[in-house]
């Protein structure tokens, strides 16, 4: 039986985690931080910094674990893939160099023009005065990106000139979002949707389409998040929107990684907009997407395990996934996020979930009497699956609005836009 390590601490990982689990080869899972809610799922969670790589590569070679799977950017751009393989270790993830495609929003850009991947147009700058002078002859609204990991939170769309002069200074003259770059890029529009694969060299395994709600309150009002909600699958665009978002998007941008020399394995997640043109890139991310995670990775009916282990070997992989329900996850997070975090809001409740619900836990904690509270912005998701999209709806929300969540909250629009 197998050994499995995921690096991470929130939700994403749990999901994850949990749908190692299922498999019949898997009886050990770690998750390194990982969270306590975790335990609710047989997870051990082992008290490692998801950075201290060299703790993290002698705890796997001590427990002779089997397979790492990385889960957050920040561990991915500095190289953590890289530092197990160099151990001899099977690790799932792309290596620093492939990691770039998020790490960097200008290399992403260059890739995308290299492979000619529908995207918007863009801009870059390095100092303050550039970019204010350019200011003057953009058209508007415009979309300024901070360059690097943002955790979701480095962009934003700005509609007047005041609002993005005022953007530029935060980003490159008080430096708030960790930058020394910032992007210009023309504004999309449509509806956005999220297109997850795993890749080895060139063999690419989609996922469903998935759509996550970035703002942080109903009707997309309000500043982004890292995702307050998600579902999957999509019934509102064409049939064929995988298919064509493989073949112009996907397929060209890691056949162009693997010509420039830094080729991609792991986890590709396409951000992606529908326009009056098709499909169109807004970014690329090197790791499974939080919250869509949570309502992707349940759908696969084949073994979860055995298809990351193939890959990494470089065998052909055929993965199933279910086609009849709608899986929908609704974020709970504390009561001001993302301009604020918040600790110890009783979480008892969520230990009584009907049966129809599932919970995955990312920002909790243990308080000085053992009980889980809250621990941070973003606080757990609850899923459910259902025939459609209204009926599972009804699960989720009707459980939710029953309950006192003294101190948090969630929005209540998940899944309104695939409504038809």
């Amino acid at each position: 039986m197998a050994t499995v390590l995921v690096v991470g601490s929130g939700a994403r990982e749990h999901a994850i985690c949990r749908q190692l689990l299922k498999s019949e080869q898997v009886d050990t899972v770690y998750c390194a931080p990982g969270n306590p809610g975790m335990a609710e799922d047989s997870v051990n969670c082992v008290a490692i910094d998801e950075l201290a790589f060299d703790a993290l590569v002698g705890f796997a070679e001590q427990e002779n674990v089997d397979l790492t799977i990385i889960g957050p950017e920040l561990p991915l751009q500095q190289g953590i893939v890289d530092v197990f393989e160099d151990a001899g270790l099977k690790v799932f993830g792309p290596n620093k160099a492939a990691a770039q495609l998020e790490g960097s929003k200008k290399f992403a850009k260059q890739i995308m023009n290299q492979a000619n991947v529908p995207t918007g147009s863009y801009q870059d700058f390095t100092d303050e005065q550039s970019a204010l002078t350019a200011l003057k002859t953009v058209n508007y609204p415009i979309v300024i990106k901070a360059n690097g990991l943002a955790a979701g939170k480095g962009v934003v769309i700005a509609n007047d000139h005041n609002t993005a002069e005022a953007t530029v200074h935060e980003m490159l003259g008080k430096h708030e979002f960790d930058t020394t770059e910032v992007i210009f890029e023309e504004f999309l529009s449509g509806q956005e949707f999220s297109f997850m694969a795993f890749v080895s060299g060139d063999q690419i395994v989609p996922m469903p389409l998935a759509q996550d709600h970035k703002a942080a309150y109903d009707g997309d009002k309000g500043p982004n998040t890292g995702g307050m909600g998600a579902y999957s699958p999509l019934p509102q665009f064409p049939a064929d929107l995988a298919t064509n978002s493989m073949k112009n998007i996907l397929k060209p941008v890691i056949n162009q990684m693997t010509a420039n020399d830094t080729p991609f394995r792991g986890i590709l997640y396409a951000g992606l907009i529908y326009t009056n043109q098709g499909p169109k890139v807004i970014e690329f991310n090197v790791r499974f997407g939080d919250p869509e995670t949570a309502v992707v990775l349940p759908q696969l009916q084949s073994d979860f395990y055995q298809l990351l282990m193939d890959l990494i070997d470089n065998q052909p992989v055929t993965a199933q996934w279910q086609t009849e329900d709608t899986y929908l996850g609704v974020v709970v997070s504390t009561e001001h996020y993302p301009l604020s975090s918040g600790s110890g809001d009783d979480l008892s409740v969520i230990a009584k979930l009907p049966d129809d619900l599932k919970v995955n836990y990312a920002g909790v904690k243990l308080d000085d009497q053992g009980k889980l509270v809250s621990n941070g912005g973003r606080v757990l998701c609850v899923l459910t699956h259902d025939q459609d999209i209204p009926a599972a709806q009804q699960r989720v929300y009707r459980w939710l609005d029953a309950q006192k969540l003294a101190g948090l909250r969630y929005r209540t629009d998940i899944g309104d836009k695939g409504i038809v």
